[in-house]
């Protein structure tokens, strides 16, 4: 019964974040709930191995209206 209600219960949501340098170089990634301390983090839609140590492309970045639909919005529709 347990796994039902799962089913339907509000999940906290693990979002992407990438640090940058000063220059705009992706040093490293991250996968948590909050955002991470510091100013240096961006959250991004998924993390790409081939950015790493590379400019951030613009299109990776999550604008705050971006982000994705949930189940409890979906069912207020």
């Amino acid at each position: 019964m347990d796994f039902l209600w799962s089913l339907f219960s509000a999940r906290r949501g693990y979002r992407h974040y990438a640090r940058l340098d000063k220059y705009g170089i992706c040093v490293s990634f991250k996968h948590c709930a909050a955002a991470p301390q510091g100013h240096d983090w961006v959250e991004i839609t998924e993390p790409n191995l081939t950015w790493l140590h590379q400019p951030l492309p613009a299109s990776a970045r999550v604008s705050s209206r971006a982000r994705a639909i949930t189940a409890r919005q979906l069912l207020s529709i």
